[in-house]
């Protein structure tokens, strides 16, 4: 599995020497990990909300994020023939 481009995801920043460069919500020291490490454990968004002090946008933006890098590559088409 390719890794994500957590860059163009709106909901999170990574800055050297911060939290060693994870990516963490914007203007926290939460990593984006922990939301699917609890969703791995079996919590709930409302769970990870409440324990991590994080907004449900926060937590939606960065799952809807990942889903999307699921979605299938659209085709490319070749060049017309001039």
């Amino acid at each position: 599995m390719a890794s994500l481009n957590w860059s163009q995801c709106p909901a999170v920043e990574s800055i050297p020497g911060k939290v060693s460069g994870a990516w963490v919500f914007t203007d926290t020291r939460m990593p984006v990990s922990i939301v699917f490490e609890n969703l791995g454990a079996g919590a709930t968004i409302d769970e990870i909300m409440e324990w991590f002090h994080l907004g449900r946008e926060q937590v939606v933006t960065v799952l809807e994020f990942a889903a999307r890098s699921l979605d299938p590559v659209p085709p490319t088409q070749p060049d017309a023939v001039k």
